[in-house]
């Protein structure tokens, strides 16, 4: 019998708006009892002010986004600690400039359809992210290629099943 793999540092919830990042990825936290951070925490205020107008974020708006989540990365695992980060992570690009690198970082991809998203997105409020930005998501969307060893979860279900979910396939 061979042991499950080491845990990673760091869990990073992706997919598009609306998929459940921040809810899954507190349980997830709180499940692991490791730290939780919103990807939207390491947003610049010149971002967030695009996205509430409804102006998809460009590459360029991103990338210091993307630096400072993964220099939180980096000082946790300098610290010897893991943690659990909600972050679109949309493109390869973003995932590998996330990862830095480091096979301890793994993604867990919260896969579901543009219909079920956008009636999640319909019933949220007050969050900067209009839904008039969902298809404009699923387009800059590359999902995770199983070189990248994702955790692939289906969203139709409930949050706990969710967590169970992504549990079982972390430690197997």
């Amino acid at each position: 019998m061979t042991s499950p793999p080491p845990l990673p540092t760091a869990l990073v919830v992706m997919g598009v708006s609306g998929s459940g990042k921040s809810s899954i990825g507190e349980r997830l936290g709180t499940r692991l009892g490791w730290t939780f951070r919103d990807g939207d925490s390491f947003h610049p205020p010149a971002n967030v002010t695009k996205m509430h107008a409804g102006i998809p974020l460009t590459d360029e708006d991103r990338w210091p986004w993307l630096a400072a989540i993964a220099a939180w990365i980096a000082e946790l695992r300098g610290a010897g600690q893991h943690g659990v980060v909600a972050c679109s992570a949309l493109k390869r690009g973003y995932r590998n400039a996330l990862r830095d690198g480091h096979a301890d970082v793994r993604f867990v991809f919260l896969e579901g359809s543009a219909e079920l998203i956008s009636a999640r997105l319909a019933k949220r409020k007050n969050h900067f992210m209009p839904p008039s930005l969902l298809a404009s998501q699923f387009a800059t969307l590359e999902p995770p290629g199983p070189d990248e060893t994702p955790i692939t979860v289906s969203i139709d279900a409930e949050p706990d099943a969710i967590v169970a979910n992504t549990l079982h396939h972390l430690v197997r």
